[in-house]
Parts: C-alpha cells; structure tokens; sequence
C-alpha cells in the first residue's frame, strides 16, 4: 500500500496531480525551456500583486514584464504576523504551515497553497528515485531530531510509520547511544539513510574506531542522503567507507523546496522545475556562471505567500556548465554546525537547537534572531535580538527546554543586543562552540 502518497492525498495535497504537473515539465525541451521560466516568473509576480495585500505594499513599484524591478525580500521582510502574509482566498483552512528550522538565527513561520507543498514532495520523490528510493516502500534510517513533548513526540511517530522510517537519537551521540544504534541495524533491513550530517559522521567515526562498516551488518543499505549541514569532502569520505554506501548530498530550505540535490554524476543539480534561482552580488546584480554571490531564489507556484527574489542567506555558485534547465551548485557556503559537548561526555547535534528555536517561536514572538555560543563545557550564551528583554517566564522555558534536549546543571546567560555579528556569507550561525576541543 502506497502508504506515504495516501497520507498526502487525505491531508488534502495533490500529490497525484503534483507528480503530472511535474512529469510535464520535466518533458519541456531545452529550446522551450525559458519560455516556462519567465511565465511562471510572470505568472507569481502578477498573482501576487493582485491578490496579497502584503506583497503589494512590499513591492510597490514592480512590474511583471520587467524582472530587474523586482525587490529583493529576505527572512526579516517576513517577520510578521503570518495571517498578514496570506493571499486573498487562504487561510488555515486550506494552506499547509511550518517553522523554519532557523539555523541562520532567524527562525520564522511560514505557509504554502497545498498544491505548491503537493509539488515539494513529487521532486524530492523524483529525486530519491534517482537512487531506486520509493517513499511509499523503501526503508529509511531517520538521522533527526523528534519533538520530547508528547503530543509533538507521538505526530512524528505516526509520520515514521507511515514513511517506513526508523528514527535515530541525535540528542544522544555518546558511545553507548552508538552502539544501540549499532543493535537497530543488525535487525533491520534499512535500504537507506536520511539526515543531518554531523550526527552520521559521529556515527561513522564511531564504526572506524570499531572497524565495522555498517553495509557488512546491514546488507540491504543503498545509499546515504545528507541534509542540513555542510558535507565536506573528508566527511563524505568517511561515510562512504564506513557506511560502505554512496553518499547524495541535499540543499534545501523548508520554506521554499528542495534546492539542489547530488545527481548520480555527482553534480548538485538545482531544481529548476518549482524554483528559479539567481546568483547576485552586493548591487543586486545577476552574476554569471562560475562567479560566488547571493543565491536568491523564487517559488514559482506558491499562491499562498510570495517567496519571489528570497535572499535565502546563503553564497553560492552556480557551475560555468549549467543551463537554464539544469543548472548546477558548484559551490555553496554556510550550513555548518559545530558539536554541542557538555560536561558528562555527552555530544549532540548542533541542530539540537532547532527545537529550542521552537520554543522561543511559541513563547515570544518578538525575539527576531539570536545565536547560541557555548563558552564552557557547562556555560552557554544565548545572544538575542528582540524589541523587549525575555520574560523571566520565557527564560525559565528556554532553560527547561534546553537541560530536557541536553543535560541539567547547564549555566545559561541572556544577552540582548541590537544587531547580531553575521560571517562573510551574512547568515547567523546559530550554534558557535568555543571550546577549544576537536570533535
């Protein structure tokens, strides 16, 4: 039974309609191919204007003809209310609605038409494909973090379950945490993995140390899908020879789509079907192929809110061998987590602090950004931009949620700042470790 494809449809997302719509652009030629790109391009602009007040008062003098009129929006643009962002016709009742994961420091709400988020899944299915991966049969290793409240706990159990998922602890990268691992592996026939990067290098330093490569004990493996973190070519190496598997690595924001994913050549091939992606310097100039800038990238087919020329936070650059059709990442900057090491021995991952990002969302709006900074092995920072200083009941929360994701006895301190520091690439980095230790 096709079961994951079945939960979409009862949820209300097209996916049938979706994979059509997909399998139809994915048959336009290359010729034809530019035509599709600038009407969708058109298309959104228009719609947009007309029927979302905000991105109206946003974009006051753009022009759908004229693509260089287009304001470039970034993720504090979207800092509002998200009812306010809502075209004319959405609402909760017909939209699908997230977080964003904030790893840049600037966590947000967003929303998409249930046939946009219908589209997401048909690529990142076709994508998967590319590796004899079928959501509705093939069985996946899970390397994410879960919701510790009940209610958060039990809907991500009933997604693995109908996702053929077996969900790994990242809260837990100690030896001991490793070797359960180890124990899920020898009895069940996993065919692929998913995740966060550092947690699976965790685990593949782990099995070196243990001269085990983990497709001796779990044959039916196939291959291993990275997300979420930076994958450098050292790791890559590690994992392919202690997980005896092919590594693909993914680039994606939750917000928008699946942004790039590795071919089976190797090549980080962009979505081009539901994104249009540019690559800009400081000016907002579209740079050629082979030059690093901005990657700013529109969502062709989400009604719901506009994504149109998102400055998503991230240097890139796109290969002096990309077409329009199939364009390809040849380098991408940011993304990199480091450790979280606490004072029992214990190591997680730095996207632990995504569900404390979740928190802060849900107990004070007003918090814009912050960034996280380990200072000792016990003493952590949490860096924060806001309009007013954090309740002592929101502190207390963080604290609470902090020592349920990591351990208790943690010293934590608030700062409140005007600005927050960003790197070269001009994102946050949400998680800094200062120790001076290797991982």
């Amino acid at each position: 039974m096709n079961l994951f494809n079945l939960a979409l449809k009862l949820k209300g997302f097209p996916i049938r309609e979706a994979q059509r719509t997909l399998k139809s652009i994915q048959n336009i030629n290359e010729t034809e191919f530019k035509a599709y790109v600038e009407s969708k391009k058109h298309d959104i602009v228009a719609f947009h204007l007309k029927h979302n007040p905000f991105y109206q008062s946003f974009a006051t003098s753009a022009n759908p003809l004229d693509w260089n009129s287009i304001p470039i929006m970034t993720k504090s643009d979207l800092q509002h209310p998200l009812e306010t962002l809502w075209s004319e016709g959405f609402s909760k009742q017909n939209i699908y609605i997230d977080k964003t994961s904030g790893a840049s420091g600037q966590p947000f709400l967003f929303s998409k038409d249930k046939f946009c988020h219908a589209l997401t899944w048909a690529v990142i299915q076709n994508r998967f494909g590319w590796y004899n991966i079928d959501f509705n049969h093939s069985k996946q290793g899970r390397f994410y973090g879960i919701p510790l409240d009940k209610k958060g706990y039990y809907i991500e159990k009933l997604k693995d379950f109908i996702s053929c998922r077996t969900r790994f602890n990242v809260f837990d990268l100690s030896d001991a945490g490793f070797e359960n691992w180890l124990k899920v592996f020898k009895t069940k026939p996993l065919e692929y993995l998913n995740g966060y990067t550092s947690p699976m290098v965790q685990f593949a330093k782990y099995l070196q140390g243990k001269n085990i490569v983990l497709k001796t004990v779990c044959p039916s493996l196939q291959v291993c899908m990275t997300t979420s973190e930076m994958l450098f070519e050292d790791d890559r190496t590690l994992l392919e020879q202690q997980f005896g598997i092919p590594v693909a690595n993914e680039y994606g924001a939750s917000e928008l789509d699946l942004i790039a994913f590795e071919n089976p050549k190797g090549q980080w091939q962009v979505n081009s079907e539901t994104l249009f992606v540019e690559v800009l310097d400081e000016h907002n100039n579209v740079l050629p192929h082979g030059e690093e800038g901005r990657l700013v990238i529109t969502s062709l087919y989400n009604k719901a809110q506009p994504f149109i020329r998102y400055d998503i936070g991230d240097i890139g650059m796109l290969s002096e061998h990309s077409t329009l059709k199939t364009p390809i990442l040849k380098k991408l900057i940011g993304r990199t987590n480091d450790m979280v090491i606490l004072p029992s021995g214990k190591k997680a991952a730095g996207l632990t602090f995504y569900y404390v990002t979740k928190s802060i969302i849900e107990k004070d709006s007003k918090v814009k950004a912050f960034v996280i900074e380990q200072l000792k092995p016990d003493t952590f920072k949490v860096i924060y931009v806001s309009s007013e200083v954090l309740s002592e009941e929101n502190i207390k929360h963080i604290i609470t949620e902090m020592e349920v994701y990591l351990e208790k006895g943690l010293q934590i301190t608030f700062e409140r700042r005007d600005k927050l520091v960003r790197s070269k690439s001009g994102k946050l980095k949400q998680f800094t470790s200062l120790l001076n230790q290797n991982t």
